[in-house]
């Protein structure tokens, strides 16, 4: 019975395939910080910060309660772009939140995925 080595024309498509998934996840984790802060940075620039805190109500509910809300699969960060986008009245008690119409989708995107992993 012949024995195929690693080296051979036959797997080093598989070897290949092995070494970018590897780069990639790496890769992956590595962003991962950068998306985090990134995201923060967003809440910062767009100045959400003034109504919102990461675990405790200010004007609006904490991040923590928005991600406990929405997380888990309740919502989509679509869904939840779409209302930071149109604001909203009546869903965290009697004050609402002005529409935030002048930020990007894609920051909207970034921002609702944030909250969703927990604004970690």
């Amino acid at each position: 019975m012949k024995t195929e080595t690693t080296d051979s024309p036959r797997n080093q498509p598989r070897a290949l395939v092995a070494s970018l998934a590897m780069v990639l996840g790496l890769g992956a984790g590595a962003m991962w910080p950068l998306h985090a802060s990134a995201s923060l940075a967003l809440a910062q620039k767009y100045s959400c910060v003034a109504c919102h805190q990461p675990a405790t109500k200010v004007v609006g509910p904490s991040w923590k309660d928005i991600g406990a809300k929405y997380g888990d699969g309740k919502g989509t960060a679509a869904q939840l772009a779409a209302s930071i986008k149109a604001g909203s009245s009546g869903k965290w008690g009697p004050m609402p939140m002005p529409p935030q119409a002048q930020v990007p989708d894609a920051d909207l995107q970034a921002l609702a995925q944030w909250l969703l992993d927990g604004a970690k």
